[in-house]
């Protein structure tokens, strides 16, 4: 398994491990330029009471302060899902090199749906995208969490 392969396999992971918690099985980990894993995590915002536990917040604030910065310049963030507009900002405000990500989100994306984050003026920084990285895998494990809950 390449670096690539294997950071969206660890991604993934906590995705599931967030669905056996109960949260919408969302998982993320950003990567140092050197393909060392800095922080990983899924979904919290049940077990936190907290709307913003996102993954890929999670994983920003946890980067953050291992690596005592509030910027991430260099760093790759591979998450499950396309992040929400609440996440694409603060992938922006961080300088994440690159974005990776699984399933696409028609109802709540913020990067090639809904308000395209990115691609507004007030936007400064944009990482490179690239999508549909396991997209099948993640699909089906967000399916499967919802099809339980009905």
């Amino acid at each position: 398994m390449t670096g690539f392969d294997s950071h969206m396999r660890a991604a993934l992971a906590q995705a599931r491990a967030a669905g056996a918690r109960g949260e919408v099985p969302v998982g993320a980990v950003i990567v140092s330029p050197q393909g060392t894993v800095i922080s990983a995590d899924g979904n919290r915002t049940r077990e936190r009471n907290d709307p913003t536990a996102h993954a890929e917040i999670l994983c920003i604030r946890a980067a953050c302060a291992a690596l005592g910065s509030e910027r991430l310049v260099g760093h790759d963030l591979y998450v499950t899902l396309e992040p929400c507009p609440m996440c694409a900002a603060a992938i922006a405000f961080a300088r994440l090199r690159r974005l990776y990500y699984g399933a696409a989100d028609p109802k709540s994306g913020g990067v090639a749906q809904g308000p395209r984050i990115f691609a507004q003026p007030q936007c400064h920084h944009a990482p490179e995208v690239y999508d549909g990285i396991a997209a099948r895998e993640s699909e089906a494990l967000l399916r499967a969490f919802f099809a339980r809950l009905r």
